[in-house]
């Protein structure tokens, strides 16, 4: 779904406001807004775009008390998944080095751009026990994985264009990797490592990750993952 021209003129705010916590003019923010801003609009995207991002950020909004670093945390969240080839297995590796090379110029100290680097590569999800994450890096997977424990309509919206994105994969492949990434889900001990997204996450992503375990069982996807590729 594309945001509106008001959204997005509202996420230009908010990202020129946290670069000023940085002393990182507007007019030197903006320019890598508007980076950031085509690498999401790319085409072959349909889950992974800006909309992805607000959310996660919607979401790190009511986590923020919780971080050590909150600025880092939200520009690594910005930057989380500016890289993205479903065809390709280091799109984390190649986001964190796209947010240094963009960040880097603008004055950012080592130390901030080192977490930013490991909270976006903290979110390259396994299928099977949550990482071993600390500290901010597990506040910003939590936000990723938000939309597991989404509304039902909102779920189905998102299962739907992941095989978007996917399209390049015959369905019975699909069927077998997205079989076992939901199943790996459902087999951790939690799937959210905080007590707050636990609290209001944890019931309705097993209830959603079921229903799609349930649904591609039936046949119920089309469009020709690769089983190799971490989802989402």
């Amino acid at each position: 779904m594309m945001l509106s021209p008001e959204r997005i003129n509202i996420l230009q705010i908010q990202w020129a406001r946290l670069l000023d916590r940085y002393g990182v003019t507007p007019a030197a923010a903006y320019p890598v807004f508007d980076e950031l801003l085509a690498a999401y609009a790319q085409p072959g995207r349909y889950y992974h775009t800006l909309e992805h991002i607000a959310e996660v950020l919607k979401v790190l909004s009511k986590l923020i008390d919780l971080a050590e670093h909150p600025a880092d945390l939200m520009l690594a969240a910005w930057f989380h998944d500016a890289v993205y080839d479903p065809t390709a297995v280091d799109n984390e590796a190649q986001s964190a080095a796209l947010a240094r090379r963009l960040l880097a110029p603008l004055g950012l100290s080592e130390e901030s751009l080192a977490r930013i680097e490991t909270m976006i590569l903290a979110t390259r999800h396994g299928a099977a026990e949550s990482s071993q994450s600390v500290g901010d890096a597990v506040l910003l997977q939590d936000a990723d994985l938000s939309i597991l424990g989404s509304a039902e309509s909102r779920y189905l919206r998102y299962a739907a264009d992941i095989r978007r994105e996917y399209r390049h994969v015959p369905d019975t492949e699909y069927r077998d990797g997205r079989l076992r990434v939901l199943q790996g889900f459902l087999n951790r001990a939690a799937i959210y490592q905080t007590e707050r997204m636990a609290a209001v996450g944890e019931a309705p992503a097993r209830a959603n990750l079921e229903a799609e375990i349930a649904r591609l069982h039936s046949g119920e996807f089309s469009q020709s993952v690769d089983p190799s590729v971490s989802m989402p």
